[in-house]
């Protein structure tokens, strides 16, 4: 349990980091990151860092896809925690 608590810590941490620096690079217009990525780390367990960072950094608001998946992608994960620790 506590292998499984810190994978999602660090996970989640990832995942805000490169909302994060995707917002900064979108700024400076630099390289981005690739929506893929961001969709997969979200998908892969960090969901929760990037909602918050989304709307922390006010990041990927605009984007249907965004708004939709990250937060469902949070619902299952936490309905996943929940059935893990039930």
């Amino acid at each position: 349990m506590l292998f499984v608590a810190l994978l999602l810590l660090f996970v989640n941490i990832i995942s805000f980091g490169l909302y994060g620096s995707d917002k900064v690079r979108a700024r400076r217009r630099a390289e981005r990151i690739p929506e893929r990525l961001l969709l997969g780390i979200a998908l892969m367990g960090g969901a929760l860092g990037a909602t918050v960072a989304m709307y922390m950094f006010r990041h990927k608001t605009r984007h249907a896809r965004f708004v939709v998946l990250v937060p469902l992608f949070l619902l299952a994960q936490l309905y996943v925690l929940y059935l893990f620790i039930r």
